[in-house]
């Protein structure tokens, strides 16, 4: 899988990739129907619009890494790193459909959590696949224990794009894509603190 491309390029053809770890407890794949694309120090929503620090190093690359950060203080989110070596672009995973290990994902988030639910929103993603801060920089393509794999092909006609989420700054950049009418995708929510701004 070629990630080394813009992350707005890469973004949507990750959609009906899977995303794999294995721990211990057991294994959890994740078919991804729902990412947001973050192009670095063009974008003024990125973590690296202002430049590298020790927090997103990762995203400088290489790409096929793992980007994971602590959301508000409250839940991790996980970014697959994009690009070309030494400039930040990331795609963060939004949503996703657990297609193996759905026992083990639902002992993560909870006996009452609806099966679509299980892996929707970029936290409970991290929550039901068992994704932490300790995955962070983690190879998913030769790596031994978070794998990045090609999925079956998506038809372009089930590909959307639209604003993403809970951001307040460029959040009208046409740069979340999802699977059109899955369950699984995350619903959209304008951050109260958001601004019109440029589109991209």
């Amino acid at each position: 899988m070629n990630l080394a491309h813009p992350a707005e390029e890469v973004a949507p053809r990750l959609l009906g990739a899977v995303l794999t770890h294995e721990t211990p407890e057991g294994t959890v794949s994740i078919t991804i129907t729902e990412t947001e694309a973050y192009s670095g120090a063009a974008d003024p929503a990125s973590h690296a619009y202002r430049g590298r620090t020790p927090r997103n190093a990762v995203m400088f690359g290489p790409a096929g890494h793992l980007y994971v950060y602590r959301s508000h203080g409250l839940h991790w989110c996980a970014n697959i790193v994009t690009g070309t070596d030494g400039t930040a672009s990331a795609v963060l995973i939004r949503a996703g459909k657990v297609v193996e290990g759905e026992d083990l994902a639902r002992e993560r988030r909870g006996e009452k959590v609806e099966t679509p639910r299980l892996a929707r929103g970029p936290g409970n993603f991290c929550r039901a696949l068992g994704i932490t801060a300790e995955h962070n920089g983690a190879d998913l393509l030769t790596g031994t224990s978070v794998l990045l794999s090609e999925g079956e092909a998506v038809p372009a006609a089930l590909i959307k794009a639209g604003p993403r989420v809970g951001v307040s700054k460029a959040h009208d950049w046409q740069h979340r894509f999802y699977l059109a009418g899955d369950p699984t995708v995350s619903a959209y929510r304008l951050s109260p603190r958001a601004k019109p701004s440029a589109g991209a």
